[in-house]
């Protein structure tokens, strides 16, 4: 396969050579634990703040993963990453497989964002490999906020989502192309449909999966949709009959744990090697997807018999990844920008009742009082309205973007649209079973009405583990 791909991208046409475009003939496209592969890449020049285009610019990273056909189409698939702050490239690396029979027909292309991945130059800073906005304590969170602003060579106020949209417009320029297809995920759906918004007439048709509508302002919602996805996978498992005989009464034992760990476990002769806001924030991002969810109820149950062990290499190995895959500053620059603002007084009311409580909105507020805040465009907190096609994606127990979510978009919008919900899955529908054939169908027709998505519904979720060693036989 490496080969192939080697083949094709050697017989992509070059780039469009403006004055500000610096292109390389042939690129290796890598990241840590993954295969690379081959593409076409280089930089586009782009002005800081774009009210001054003769002031300081920086440098964003495109690539183009070329098709697999000899005649590609002429409009390609554009894909934007989530996060805030994750590097698109790498994601497109960590599941190309994805977008493999998509590829067939249109070249991929890459752009990692503002302050994220290789367009990161001059906005970039340390932070602790364990930095988690459930765990990190107060003082030390704002040690970390203050020295990364100190270290951050260009102004944090143009890394907004406002700002990015016309950096996408200016590569879509400077490839020539006139009209491309745009895949967002979530925070991405959200820079997706501002460039819908703001550049409808470059866009054929977008797929939205995990969505964010653009009013919502993200943060509180997500101690309540954790908890909403939790009990629905509580609830999975005790209608599962091997799963609910194994492991009876789960809230009860995942209750008990966590009361357990927030009392110090005093009881215990050795501590437990897992704190209670590590744990809480284990369960949350094993929340977003299907086979980490199987996991849930056999390290719960484990925890409870007083084996920590498997919680806590499973914490390790999560929670060390999470720093290193989204850039800080970035998700800092939008998130304080785009929805801290915009949290009314009354929507942190309950969230001592979540599992997660309010340790995000307390650290979120932190990290906003210190941070400097960029502007938005005009409408930009208002929903998309437009006759697009658009395909919308949900999992049915997303624990971070709902498939409400997605109706909401649709139904005060997106009105050229259709809603495809996966069964028992979680956050990020692009790979599970027939979607990625079902995103081809889309792109060589996009008309909504006519997509044919029944193979969807045969996809079942993740059997759960009985035991460590796996599911039933």
């Amino acid at each position: 396969m490496l080969v192939a791909l080697a083949i094709s991208a050697a017989t992509v046409p070059a780039f469009a050579q403006a004055p500000e475009w610096q292109s390389e003939a042939r690129c290796r496209l890598a990241a840590d634990g993954v295969p690379a592969t081959y593409a076409r890449c280089g930089t586009l020049k782009v002005p800081l703040d774009p009210a001054v285009p003769d002031g300081p610019t920086i440098e964003i990273f495109v690539a183009r993963v070329a098709a697999l056909s000899a005649e590609p189409r002429p409009d390609p698939l554009l894909l934007i990453a989530g996060g805030p702050g994750q590097s698109t490239v790498d994601m497109y690396l960590q599941i190309r497989g994805a977008f493999e029979s998509a590829r067939r027909e249109r070249d991929i292309i890459l752009v990692d964002q503002r302050g994220t991945g290789r367009s990161a130059e001059g906005f970039s800073c340390g932070v602790p490999n364990d930095l988690s906005l459930d765990t990190t304590g107060a003082d030390e969170l704002a040690r970390v906020v203050d020295a990364c602003v100190a270290e951050l060579k260009h102004d944090p106020r143009f890394y907004t989502t406002s700002v990015a949209v016309r950096d996408l417009d200016l590569v879509r320029a400077a490839l020539e192309i006139q009209t491309w297809n745009v895949y967002g995920v979530s925070y991405g759906t959200r820079v997706a449909q501002h460039y819908l918004r703001r550049y409808p007439e470059r866009v054929r048709a977008v797929v939205l999966d995990g969505v964010v509508p653009p009013p919502l302002a993200l943060g509180p919602d997500v101690a309540r949709e954790a908890q909403r996805a939790l009990e629905q996978i509580f609830a999975r498992c005790a209608a599962d009959a091997q799963c609910g005989a194994h492991f009876a009464g789960l809230p009860q034992l995942f209750a008990e744990v966590l009361a357990r760990l927030d009392a110090g476990a005093a009881d215990e002769t050795d501590p437990p090697p897992i704190s209670a806001l590590e744990l809480r924030t284990l369960v949350r991002f094993m929340s977003y997807s299907a086979p980490t969810v199987a996991l849930l109820p056999v390290l719960i149950s484990e925890a409870h018999a007083g084996n920590y062990a498997p919680l806590a290499g499973q914490a390790r190995t999560l929670l060390r990844e999470l720093p290193e895959s989204l850039s800080f500053p970035m998700s800092n620059s939008v998130t304080c920008t785009e929805d801290v603002p915009y949290v009314g007084a009354a929507a942190t009311g309950g969230l001592e009742a979540t599992y997660l409580g309010t340790a995000i909105m307390d650290a979120l507020g932190q990290i906003c009082a210190r941070w400097p805040l960029g502007s938005l465009d005009d409408g930009f907190k208002t929903p998309v309205v437009s006759n697009t096609p658009v395909l919308l994606l949900s999992g049915e127990y997303d624990p971070i973007t709902p498939p409400s979510y997605a109706e909401r978009v649709k139904t005060e919008g997106l009105t050229n649209s259709v809603h495809l919900v996966g069964r028992g899955q979680g956050h990020g529908l692009i790979g599970v079973g027939c979607v990625p054939r079902l995103l081809r169908s889309f792109l060589e027709d996009p008309a909504p009405d006519k997509l044919d998505a029944s193979c969807l519904e045969l996809e079942p979720p993740t059997p759960f583990f009985l035991t460590l060693l796996g599911p039933a036989p």
